[in-house]
C-alpha cells in the first residue's frame, strides 16, 4: 500500500512537473511557443487558453476533490501529450521525448492512483 502511494506522488510529481514548464513556458516564453505552435501548424491564439487549461487540470489533480473533474483533467493531458507527440513527430523536430514522459507519467500516475487510494478488500 505504501509502495503504490510512493509510485503515485512520483508519477504525479513528474506529470506536474511536465505541464507547468509548459503552462511556464506558454505564458512567460510566448515568442518561443508561438515559433513552436506555427513550426507545428496550430493557431498561435490557443497559446493563453491551453496554458490557463493545464494550469486547472493541474489542480484538478492535486486538490483530488471532485472526481469528475480530476477524470476530465487525466483525459485532458492524455491527449494533449499524445497529441504534442504526434505533431512534433510528423514535424521530425526532435522535440517529442517530454511528451513521452508526460503520456508515461499520466497512465502510472491515473494506475496508481487506484491502488494507492482505494479501500482495499480482503478475499
Amino acid at each position: 500500500m505504501k509502495t503504490n502511494k510512493i509510485i503515485y506522488w512520483i508519477a504525479t510529481g513528474i506529470m506536474t512537473l511536465v505541464f507547468t514548464f509548459s503552462a511556464g513556458m506558454y505564458i512567460f516564453n510566448y515568442e518561443r511557443a508561438s515559433g513552436f505552435f506555427e513550426n507545428l501548424g496550430f493557431p498561435t491564439w490557443i497559446i493563453y487558453p491551453l496554458a490557463i487549461a493545464k494550469i486547472l487540470g493541474l489542480l484538478a489533480v492535486l486538490s483530488r476533490k471532485n472526481t469528475f473533474l480530476k477524470e476530465w483533467a487525466y483525459a485532458g493531458f492524455f491527449f494533449d501529450a499524445v497529441l504534442a507527440f504526434f505533431a512534433h513527430y510528423m514535424v521530425g523536430d526532435g522535440e517529442w521525448m517530454p511528451s513521452i514522459v508526460a503520456i508515461i507519467a499520466i497512465l502510472v500516475s491515473r494506475i496508481y492512483e487506484f491502488k494507492a487510494f482505494l479501500p482495499q478488500t480482503n478475499e
